[in-house]
């Protein structure tokens, strides 16, 4: 799933633009910013940082990668992240 401190609404208008998007997105707008606070990324504006979380079926976090906003994630390394962990 995604998670965005954005409302349920910028959300909906992000996953249009993109030409939708096959996870789905919780908005931390209220209370802002809850859930990124909780793992460690919300930052002093109110918005978080981009961050990958993998989290295992017990709720164990597998893997955590962060960037500056700016900054696009390697998709390639989140993947071979899930198939480490799936045992592939």
């Amino acid at each position: 799933m995604g998670v965005s401190t954005d409302s349920r609404f910028a959300n909906a208008a992000w996953a249009e633009k993109l030409g939708g998007v096959t996870f789905p997105l919780l908005s931390d707008f209220y209370p802002h910013g809850e859930v990124a606070q909780k793992y460690g990324t919300l930052r002093a504006e109110g918005m978080s940082e981009r961050a990958l979380f993998i989290i295992d079926k017990s709720g164990v976090v597998r893997y955590i990668d962060v960037h500056e906003l700016r900054e696009q994630p390697d998709e390639a390394v989140l993947f071979e992240e899930l198939a480490k962990i799936n045992g592939g």
